[in-house]
């Protein structure tokens, strides 16, 4: 490896959405820390930390349509059969839905579970309640796409959360999505959840870390396993 090449992999990549955001910080910083060296100090964290929030670090995505990776970083907070919401269109009967907890040091750029085509986009208004909690789901502010991949229906809702107020989403409805492939972002700190038609079986347990384009969460076609619930 040469040394450009040596640099290049020290520096984690820096999505775009996240440069108004550190510019923000690092001008406070300036600005502020012309009266207080401690709070330039304070102010220099909280930069660094808001660069590290908006990582975007490349990932090595499984390519196989029996798999369903992660679309986001963090925690599986859920396993389980729900409901999903009313406005994607997907009737009253029970999917597996899992669940991933992103806190705010977390990366937040979300990734498609499985590939397939965008058939619907549907944003609706809500509350900014813990993600963590189950009723987010229903009652959080929420971004869901439903996706036709190659074994059925499959809905990613990015839910925002107590700190999270702004969610963002680059797909288009009609377009595709390879899966691991990026489309959307959540600030700071949210959840994303999985919903999945029942011949997809899970392959997470609650409590274990996932991350975004690599861990598998599910595997269409395969026998159902337990146990959901991580035992320590």
């Amino acid at each position: 490896m040469n040394l450009v090449d040596t640099v290049k992999n020290a520096f984690v990549p820096i999505h775009r959405e996240g440069y108004p955001f550190i510019a923000g910080f690092a001008a406070a910083t300036l600005l502020l820390g012309y009266f207080s060296s401690t709070v330039f100090w304070i102010g220099l964290i909280l930069t660094a930390w808001c660069a590290y929030f908006f990582r975007d670090p490349e990932r090595v995505t499984p390519v196989d349509d029996r798999l369903v990776v992660s679309p986001a970083d963090g925690v599986v907070s859920a396993v389980g059969p729900a409901v999903p919401p009313r406005e994607l269109g997907l009737g009253t009967t029970e999917m597996t839905r899992i669940s991933v907890f992103m806190d705010v040091f977390s990366c937040h750029v979300n990734r498609s579970p499985v590939r397939g085509r965008i058939t619907r986009i549907e944003h609706r208004p809500g509350k900014f309640l813990n993600a963590e909690l189950d009723k987010a789901s229903q009652e959080n502010e929420r971004n869901g796409l439903v996706i036709e991949s190659p074994n059925g229906t499959v809905a990613a809702v990015q839910i925002a959360g107590l700190v999270a107020r702004r969610i963002v989403c680059w797909a288009d409805t009609g377009g595709t999505l390879a899966v691991g492939e990026r489309f959307g972002l959540i600030r700071f700190g949210s959840r994303v959840d999985v919903f999945l038609p029942s011949n997809a079986a899970p392959r997470v347990a609650v409590g274990q870390t996932a991350v975004a384009g690599e861990t598998i969460i599910a595997e269409f076609g395969g026998a159902q396993a337990a146990p959901l619930v991580r035992i320590s």
